[in-house]
């Protein structure tokens, strides 16, 4: 059932807030079609009613309120499950002051079939970082996909934020003088320990150059519309706070 707009009116922020979180709770692994219809539905009235509230309206003034570790806890992005097992808890959007970010996200699937089924049996998990450079052009978000770095660990050792911190800083020390002069992306990747249709799955999203909106946005919760291209339809993505940028 649609939310009603006057209802919606009545609701202070931190409970419209509440109200999509509780919406969203152990939904992230629904299937795509499902999430889709669900913020159709659903979720879509909030998002409105929460955007006329934007504290941050100015895209400039954003930057220094997204500076920190987030963890997305509810989208539509096909990206995100690309691979099987993804821990939700252990999947972070690290933004920097130098204008990169991260997305990293663990894999640990239980019982799969291929290479997975191989990780498995000596309980490793495969770690995905994708990084990107932001910015402000012309009033709006422009992101830049720079690299994808991955692993592959102990399932034991968990991969925390301090964890993730350090193996982003520990790539961008590396590779920032590249990544600083870099203006196109290759016109396929190459993804050790990935098969080729596993890797194609990442390519269409990598590869393009997507707009990114915040729907809303403050200290501890965001809300964002990106789009790869224009007869696509846009995700959303709802992301808390985790780390505060020291």
């Amino acid at each position: 059932m649609l939310a009603n707009t006057i209802t919606l009116d009545r609701l202070s922020t931190e409970e419209l807030k509440e109200k999509i979180l509780s919406l969203t709770k152990d939904r992230d692994t629904d299937p795509l079609k499902e999430k889709v219809v669900f913020h159709k539905d659903v979720l879509s009235p909030y998002f409105e009613a929460l955007q006329q509230r934007n504290p941050y309206p100015n895209v400039a003034d954003q930057v220094p309120i997204i500076l920190g570790v987030w963890t997305p806890v509810w989208s539509t992005i096909p990206f995100h499950d690309a691979l099987p097992g993804r821990e939700l808890d252990k999947s972070y959007q690290i933004f920097k002051e130098n204008g990169y970010y991260a997305n990293i996200a663990r894999y640990a699937p239980g019982h799969q079939r291929g290479w997975l089924n191989k990780l498995s049996a000596f309980m490793a998990a495969y770690d995905l970082m994708v990084m990107q450079k932001f910015e402000i052009r012309d009033g709006q978000w422009f992101i830049q996909n720079v690299a994808i770095d991955q692993a592959v660990r102990r399932r034991i050792v968990s991969l925390t934020i301090e964890r993730a911190e350090s193996w982003f800083a520990e790539v961008l020390d590396k590779r920032i003088e590249e990544f600083d002069s870099k203006t196109e992306l290759p016109k396929e990747l190459k993804l050790a320990n990935l098969d080729r249709n596993t890797v194609k799955k990442f390519e269409k999203t990598y590869l393009a150059t997507p707009k990114f909106e915040h729907v809303y946005i403050d200290q501890d919760l965001r809300i964002v519309k990106t789009q790869r291209e224009a007869k696509q339809r846009p995700s959303y993505t709802i992301a808390l706070r985790r780390k505060f940028a020291e």
